[in-house]
């Protein structure tokens, strides 16, 4: 069943391991609010309980109810004064350093905050229609969540200032091109395509992909030596896991099918 949030909705499939967490302001074009910025955290530590209670939820889809991702900011809070830094940043921190895999499926507009959203996610999936773009330069400010940072890291800075300077609204497939969505499909296959991703992650050893998750980010945080020290440190408790024998039974025989636990 799902759980409503004010401005969020949130689903588990148990069957698949999957969830889903809906953005639910269609009306404002899923414009990020500092209740929708809660809501976020809250619906997704609500999906991760799942595995408190003994019931293994392996990745999030993250999407915009209305046909739309998220258009950025709520530019009606800013009347109210600027946000802290506090409740800006919560929920996109709280998605990069989020222990499951992040699906972000974008339609529709992903601008300023909603790309930010989405970049805090571990994969953008979009479909063709969708158009991208940070464009906080025409209210003379800059992305205040990491908008320049995280594209001069997906794409490159030259990228990073392109998009932002410009603040233009982008095809979707310039995002795929240049590598900030993983994926792009016509809007009639989106759906499929991002459950067939989801449950294919979904079926993978849990640990193993919560450790490479931690080393995917600190590709961005540290040195390579520190890098390839932390990987070599995660690997070798990998070795000694049910997982791993699951992996190495069903490799040595072809007609087994593995049941990983996450253990």
């Amino acid at each position: 069943m799902p759980t409503d949030f004010d401005t969020t909705t949130v689903e588990f499939d148990e069957e698949t391991g999957v969830g889903h967490l809906t953005l639910n302001r269609p009306d404002a074009m899923n414009a990020l609010s500092s209740q929708l910025s809660e809501d976020i955290v809250a619906g997704l530590r609500a999906l991760n309980d799942h595995n408190d209670d003994g019931v293994d939820m392996c990745v999030v889809v993250v999407e915009g109810a209305g046909g739309n991702f998220c258009a950025g900011a709520d530019i009606n809070e800013f009347s109210e004064g600027p946000p802290t830094t506090e409740v800006d940043r919560s929920h996109y921190r709280f998605i990069q350093e989020y222990p499951l895999p992040v699906i972000a499926k974008i339609r529709g507009y992903c601008l300023g905050g909603g790309l930010e959203t989405a970049m805090s996610c571990d994969f953008r999936i979009a479909d063709t229609d969708a158009r991208f773009g940070l464009p906080e330069v025409n209210l003379g400010i800059i992305p205040g969540a990491g908008g320049v940072q995280l594209i001069s890291r997906l794409a490159n800075p030259s990228v990073a200032k392109e998009i932002a300077m410009t603040g233009k609204h982008l095809p979707a497939e310039r995002g795929a091109e240049l590598g900030i969505f993983n994926d792009v499909h016509a809007p009639d296959e989106l759906d499929d395509a991002v459950d067939e991703f989801a449950e294919t992650l979904a079926s993978k050893p849990p640990l193993s992909i919560q450790a490479i998750k931690k080393s995917a980010t600190m590709a961005t945080q540290t040195g390579l030596r520190e890098g390839i020290e932390y990987d070599a440190d995660t690997f070798k408790p990998l070795l000694a896991t049910e997982d791993h024998q699951e992996g190495v039974r069903a490799f040595a025989e072809d007609d087994y099918e593995p049941e990983f636990q996450g253990k």
